[in-house]
C-alpha cells in the first residue's frame, strides 16, 4: 500500500508541471498589442475551418468578458508578423501535429494559416489568409468543393476598452 500512496503523488507532480509548461504557450487567454491596442486571442481555433465558419467563430468567440471578437483583416495580421519573433506553436495535418515556430508577436499560440476578413478585390470568390511562418499572403477560393485545410480563424478586437 505504501508504494501505491507514494507514487500517486509524484504522478501528479507530473502531469502538474506538463498542464503548466502547456499553459505557458498554450492557454494565455488575450494578447494587447501596444502600438496599435488591439486585443488578440491568445490562441487560434486550433483546427482546420472553412473561411465562412472562421467569421462564425470569431463571431461567437466570448473571451475575457467580451462579446465583440472578429475575424482579422488583412493589415491586422501583418501588423502582429515579426520575423524576428519566434513563438511556440503547432503544424501539420490533424493527427500528425508537430510542434514549430511562428514568427507572430505577444506570443500568439497559432496551429496553422490564419484566415483574414478580406475578399479579393479581382475575384469575390477568393479570400486571403497569411502565414507566419513565410510572412506571405495567399488565397483561396471559398466554398465547396475546395480545401481548407491548415487554415485557421486568429480573433481580435477593438481595444482593452
Amino acid at each position: 500500500m505504501k508504494r501505491r500512496a507514494a507514487a500517486v503523488p509524484a504522478l501528479t507532480f507530473i502531469v502538474a508541471a506538463i498542464a503548466s509548461a502547456q499553459s505557458v504557450t498554450q492557454d494565455r487567454e488575450y494578447w494587447v498589442d501596444p502600438s496599435t491596442e488591439l486585443m488578440w486571442a491568445g490562441r487560434d481555433n486550433g483546427k482546420d475551418v472553412s473561411w465562412s465558419k472562421a467569421v462564425k467563430y470569431c463571431r461567437n468567440l466570448r473571451l475575457a468578458n467580451y462579446s465583440d471578437w472578429r475575424l482579422a483583416n488583412n493589415v491586422e495580421l501583418q501588423g502582429i508578423y515579426d520575423k524576428t519573433a519566434n513563438a511556440p506553436g503547432l503544424a501539420g495535418d490533424p493527427g500528425k501535429l508537430r510542434a514549430v515556430t511562428w514568427h507572430v508577436k505577444g506570443d500568439l499560440f497559432v496551429t496553422g494559416y490564419e484566415w483574414a476578413n478580406n475578399r479579393s478585390k479581382d475575384d469575390a470568390g477568393y479570400r486571403f489568409y497569411f502565414d507566419f511562418n513565410s510572412g506571405e499572403w495567399d488565397r483561396d477560393p471559398t466554398g465547396f468543393p475546395y480545401p481548407f485545410a491548415f487554415r485557421r480563424a486568429l480573433c481580435v478586437r477593438g481595444s482593452r476598452k
